[in-house]
């Protein structure tokens, strides 16, 4: 399925506190990257709110973690990342957007993400941002709120497209 880690957050408990926030942001990650797992090209794409796709929502993380991650650590633009200057641009699928594409993209932008961060301390200042210089702790849980929100919106489409 995911080549996404699989590291749960009760398995670090005890560790610190990077590792903990790593471990929920991958969480998170795995559970956005799967919810288009095992639905059809047509399924992923249906619109079942007049706002959102599931592999819309996929195709928006991927654009997430370059804006936190890649823009706000190595500073380059978002044209020079490949990535819509607006999040709203970011949900939208192209002709040759497919659940493999769209994941692909994603699992790339999440490793990415780690390697970007792997030599930074969580209080160390990223200053890419539009907000100015930001803590990565700071980032980190921003991050993972917006991981949070759109895997229950995730939830929510998928249930309604396997149980309508």
């Amino acid at each position: 399925m995911s080549s996404l880690p699989a590291v749960s957050a009760e398995d670090v408990i005890g560790q610190s506190p990077r590792a903990q926030f790593e471990a929920f942001l991958d969480q998170h990650r795995r559970a956005l990257h799967d919810c288009v797992a095992g639905l059809t090209e047509e399924q992923a794409r249906r619109s079942l709110v007049s706002s959102r796709t599931l592999l819309g929502l996929v195709k928006h993380a991927t654009f997430v973690e370059k804006v936190w991650f890649d823009e706000a650590i190595t500073c380059r633009p978002r044209a020079e990342n490949g990535i819509p200057e607006t999040p709203e641009e970011s949900f939208i699928l192209g002709d040759d957007d497919t659940i493999a594409t769209v994941q692909q993209a994603y699992r790339e932008a999440c490793e990415a993400s780690r390697i970007l961060t792997a030599s930074l301390e969580l209080d160390d200042m990223v200053h890419g941002n539009r907000r100015g210089p930001l803590p990565l702790h700071w980032v980190y849980l921003h991050v993972l709120r917006e991981l949070a929100q759109h895997c229950g919106h995730a939830d929510i489409l998928r249930e309604q497209l396997l149980d309508p």
